[in-house]
């Protein structure tokens, strides 16, 4: 009997494919987990995965129309934030 699931797109990925779908580097999603400013994450069995959705969603933050955008968020890089940095969250 043929899976009922096989045609459906995967909707977690644990952190290497996660990246990949990201255009990052494990290491740097890594980082992005250990400081907060990365992608909402799920630990499921001591697994980490990701939900597509949330990946999209992490990618829209910085989404913009043009340089001057001032509604765009900023989708900050891999460290530690600053109190202001926080503010902006």
């Amino acid at each position: 009997m043929p899976d009922p699931l096989a045609d459906l797109p995967p909707r977690f990925l644990r952190t290497k494919e996660a990246a990949y779908f990201l255009g990052l580097s494990r290491r740097t999603l890594e980082k992005h987990r250990t400081y907060g400013t990365g992608p909402v994450y799920r630990k499921v069995g001591g697994r980490v995965l990701y939900a597509i959705r949330d990946l999209e969603a992490w990618t829209e933050i910085g989404a913009r129309t043009c340089t001057r955008d001032r509604e765009a968020g900023t989708v900050f890089p891999p460290h530690p934030l600053t109190p202001e940095e926080r503010d902006q969250l």
